[in-house]
């Protein structure tokens, strides 16, 4: 497996997206045939893409029923992770926590406070962030693109996350992790990071 095709997307290279997607249609296919449950991607731009390949390669007459399955299979961690026991993990809960939902995990996927939920059972106190609806600025490939109001949403953002001065920012999307920690000191960690 390699790359999701999410960036190829986002630039209208439509057809090296679908080209990605194959490559990892392929990669997944044996295991799917012996009995894989899911595909856990946890990247959630990432996930998101897996989750459209149905769309991407309808009309791709090798790969359509195949893309279909991959998308019916793809899961972000939480959708695994709400379901099962993890009284075993340690956790540094004395530290000051707040997350950052992706846009592509509460917008794209629809798993809206979901992994603050699940944060939030295993003992976090996590904080309120204003805004937190709103995109950070990373968006793909709009901090290369839009340079300029990609900087201004990374402000706002870290802005409203700073207030409670935390001492971890956690979010789930590698895009976002990266482009936040352009702009602070504190660590900006995938939230899985949390569970040792």
């Amino acid at each position: 497996a390699g790359c999701c095709g999410a960036v190829s997307h986002h630039l209208s290279a439509t057809d090296d997206a679908r080209q990605f997607a194959r490559n990892n249609i392929d990669a997944w296919w044996p295991f799917i045939e012996q009995g894989a449950e899911a595909i856990i991607v946890t990247a959630s731009g990432c996930g998101l893409m897996v989750k459209d390949y149905a769309d991407l390669m309808e009309n791709d007459p090798a790969y359509a029923k195949k893309a279909k399955t991959v998308s019916s299979l793809a899961k972000d961690p939480v959708e695994v992770l709400e379901n099962e026991n993890l009284s075993d993990f340690i956790l540094n809960q004395h530290e000051e926590i707040v997350f950052h939902p992706p846009c592509t995990l509460q917008h794209g996927q629809k798993l809206a406070g979901r992994t603050e939920a699940l944060l939030t059972t295993l003992g976090y106190q996590l904080q309120l962030v204003q805004d937190s609806h709103l995109c950070c600025g990373s968006a793909g490939t709009y901090s290369i693109l839009q340079a300029d109001l990609s900087r201004q949403l990374l402000s706002n953002k870290l802005n409203n996350l700073l207030t409670i001065k935390p001492a971890i920012i956690a979010t789930a999307n590698i895009g976002c992790q990266q482009h936040l920690q352009t702009g602070t000191d504190v660590p900006v960690v995938h939230w899985l990071e949390l569970l040792k």
